[in-house]
């Protein structure tokens, strides 16, 4: 597992998973997850492996949890398991691609099926694109149903636009790679997530260079399949190959160019058909297309071309509406038959990693001879032939017959026009997203390690910042977990923010007034006019406190109570009786009620009452019915028409909160011992109409006995404790203590308290809050359950 150090213990963590593609090139298939959503990010197979050992490892993982898969681009290793995934797992996410992948991957995936159904690999009738190595009979990874069933499932995006599911937001931006690649900006409960895909910033003949999104991503999740590595200018790399091909048919030689069928070999087909109608001396030669996938999508390449560059948009919608794909020069061609072997030619046939197929077929059969040659354009991934030939080996496997070796001396050029992104390309583009967290993946183990180096010595400069970039090339099956620091933020709706909409408009003017300095214009006199605001601020300081804006506005005494409500990430604070008119939610209220008889006269009633919780709301006091509300949530009723036999008593409230039900215990408990309490008997066999003067001996003060022999809870006793309270607080730094009030003095801090508003006075935040729990704790002591603390 690999954490991100940076990590606090108080943040969520952003987990990566990767399946496959991650230190490797081919099957890629990525899991990120936070806040328990699960989101994979492509499902390929890997070009150099057959049967289930060319799948991501699904086995590590439960696809269950996935929410949504977001599909990047057609090709095989981004796409090709996706019906296994759909069909065989326990996946039940939804599924989503562009319109133009969605149209080329129903083709794609049927020709995959079709190959990887052949035991011992395909014949010159059968190709397909990037297809792995069919060396065993379970090579079918799923059937041609298992994919119509899925591709119903599939739906589509389109560029620029934003879907929402579950509260995963994400818009797809033009890749660039192939017809309808898309990278994902993925919004996550405030995390921004950017998954590039396959992608390309260099302009050709017929696709858009990939996007920058708008908005700032925190996590990037890019490719490294160059590593470190400079592409040659396309200018000049075409110049090169187009030579290589005019020098070897001029010499009778046969060009061999292996492709992927849907997607660069686009590209190469504008540009021999751009060369050829600038040759009339090669107009008699013979370009072949032996690809009848391709030949089946070209459609999808006529119809899309609104979402390609402006040259091919425009020359759609010009008068003369020509379709660039269909072509003069160049035959596309289903069968290996239709090549005529005599004489030059040129042959652009897939699969592209020459495992199979017409380009395998062919490179066999022209390999003896020198005169020809074989130009790879692609990206050749380990384990297939194309990595071998690039080695120039002396002799090369029959496919049919592995011990049958075939001599190899036709020549091996490398001229890639493979849409991915070089290193200065890669690194111009994280330069303008400004990500602080990279993941590298699709890329072999040595280029992803040389470009994890160079980015960190990139960005080296802002190690220990706030802007430090940290970048990571996990393996497969490796967590990587990054710690995630963000802010909530809850909305106030409803008749909440109705109700405050007042209060914090009040607020801001009377800030607002605050900041502004009063002009004056003798300078000297200007430099000594400073605002309250800022008196407040300085005199903090002093105290050892910070103040901040959140200070400044908790401290305005704006507070907001409500309901608060989360669902997608987003949280709404609200009133209870807006809770069904902003959410799917319903409330109810339970009353409860507890019905007693006692032997006792209401009037000793109440005083029991009184005694617990002060001062008791009597609401109805009439010759058969009695009652009173207790803290505005008990109500006590009492049935005075059978005095002889006992008191009904009726004990009644709300389950709204645990307090009532306490203080329902509470009342209850009071009654049941109200006729066998010791006062119950003193106060009813002998009645005091005289008060008792007791004489306080530690201050000389004098408090005052009611005529029942029991202390009262006067003005002057209160603000008595009060007074005591704040003496074993604060002892000598009471500068002044009287029946008003009382200033606490502390360095330059000093705090006025006013005993009849109990409102204190003071510049020091720190000072101030702990004066104030003091005067709360004192109200509380000296007057216990009193319902109004600021009546002393």
């Amino acid at each position: 597992m690999t954490t991100d150090n940076a990590a606090a213990e108080d943040s969520d963590n952003f987990r990566f998973f990767g399946l496959g593609g991650c230190n490797e090139v081919g099957r890629s298939c990525h899991i990120i997850e936070y806040k328990n959503k699960v989101i994979m990010l492509d499902s390929g197979v890997h070009p150099g492996l057959g049967g289930m050992n060319s799948l991501p490892f699904f086995d590590e993982y439960d696809l269950s949890k996935v929410d949504i898969l977001l599909i990047s681009h057609f090709h095989l290793d981004h796409a090709a398991s996706l019906p296994y995934v759909m069909q065989q797992t326990n996946f039940k996410g939804r599924v989503f691609m562009t319109h133009a992948t969605k149209a080329i991957y129903r083709w794609l995936l049927s020709d995959f099926v079709r190959v990887t159904t052949l035991f011992g690999g395909g014949d010159g009738d059968k190709q397909a694109d990037e297809s792995p190595n069919n060396n065993a009979a379970s090579a079918n990874l799923y059937t041609d149903e298992d994919l119509m069933m899925s591709f119903e499932k599939i739906e589509t995006i389109d560029y620029h636009s934003t879907i929402e599911v579950e509260g995963i937001r994400f818009t797809a931006y033009h890749a660039g790679h192939v017809l309808g690649a898309c990278m994902y900006f993925i919004e996550i409960g405030g995390v921004k997530v950017l998954f590039t895909g396959d992608y390309s910033r260099e302009e050709d003949r017929h696709l858009k260079v990939a996007e920058v999104p708008p908005t700032r991503p925190d996590i990037l999740i890019t490719e490294s399949t160059f590593g470190t590595a400079t592409h040659e200018p396309r200018l000049e790399k075409e110049t090169r190959m187009m030579k290589n091909i005019h020098s070897t048919i001029l010499k009778g030689g046969r060009v061999l160019m292996p492709v992927f069928a849907l997607g660069r070999a686009q590209e190469l087909l504008l540009i021999l058909e751009e060369y050829w109608s600038l040759n009339e001396d090669l107009q008699n030669v013979s370009i072949y297309y032996a690809s009848d996938l391709a030949r089946k999508c070209m459609a999808v390449y006529q119809t899309y071309t609104s979402i390609m560059n402006e040259k091919i948009r425009l020359s759609a919608t010009s008068g003369e509406k020509t379709n660039p794909f269909q072509f003069k020069f160049i035959k596309s061609i289903r069968s290996i038959d239709k090549i005529q072997d005599i004489g030059p030619c040129v042959v652009v046939a897939s699969p592209g990693m020459l495992q199979s197929g017409v380009s395998r077929t062919l490179l066999e059969r022209w390999a003896p001879d020198p005169k020809n040659a074989v130009i790879m354009t692609g990206y050749a991934v380990e384990g297939t032939m194309a990595k071998e030939i690039l080695a120039e080996p002396h002799t090369i496997p029959s496919i049919v017959n592995p011990e049958v070796a075939i001599p190899r001396r036709l020549s091996v050029d490398e001229i890639s026009f493979a849409a991915h992104v070089d290193f200065q390309q890669n690194a111009g583009f994280i330069e303008e997203v400004s990500p602080k967290k990279i993941i590298l993946v699709h890329g072999d183990s040595n280029p992803m390690g040389r470009l994890k180096s160079a980015l960190l010595s990139r960005y080296s400069s802002r190690k220990g910042t706030e802007e430090e970039v940290k970048v990571f090339n996990p393996r497969n099956c490796e967590d990587l977990l990054i710690g995630i620091k963000g802010a909530k933020f809850a909305k106030v709706v409803g008749l909440l923010a109705e109700s405050e909409i007042g209060l914090v408009r009040e607020f801001l003017e009377k800030k607002e007034n605050e900041s502004k300095i009063t002009e004056v214009k003798d300078e000297d006199a200007m430099e000594e006019v400073k605002t309250e605001e800022a008196e407040n601020e300085l005199q903090a300081k002093d105290n050892g406190a910070q103040v901040t804006q959140d200070d400044k506005f908790i401290s305005s005494g704006i507070v907001l109570s409500g309901v608060l409500i989360s669902k997608d990430f987003d949280m709404n604070l609200l009133q209870l009786e807006d809770l069904q008119e902003y959410t799917q939610l319903t409330t109810s209220f339970v009353k409860s009620n507890i019905r007693l008889k006692i032997q006792a006269s209401v009037s000793l009633i109440l005083w029991h009452l009184e005694q617990m919780f002060g001062h008791i709301n009597v609401v109805m006091d009439e010759e058969e019915l009695w009652e009173c509300l207790i803290m505005d949530m008990i109500l006590v009723s009492v049935d005075k028409s059978t005095p002889a036999t006992g008191l009904n008593i009726n004990v009644e409230w709300i389950n709204n909160n645990a307090m009532a039900d306490s203080l329902a215990d509470s009342i209850v408990a009071i009654l049941y011992s109200v006729d066998s309490s010791p006062a119950s008997v003193k106060l009813t066999s002998k009645t005091h109409t005289h008060s008792h003067i007791v004489k306080k001996e530690d201050s000389g003060e004098v408090a005052t006995e009611d005529k029942k022999g029991h202390q009262l809870s006067d003005i002057s006793s209160r603000i008595h404790r009060i007074s005591t309270l704040l003496k074993a607080q604060f002892g000598d730094a009471i500068t002044q203590l009287d029946k008003k009030g009382a200033v606490v003095k502390i360095g330059k801090a000093e705090a006025e308290i006013d005993f009849t508003s109990l409102q204190v006075k003071c510049p020091s935040r720190v000072l101030k809050d702990r004066v104030e729990n003091i005067l709360k704790r004192g109200c509380k002591l000296s007057a216990p359950f009193s319902t109004n603390q600021k009546e002393i």
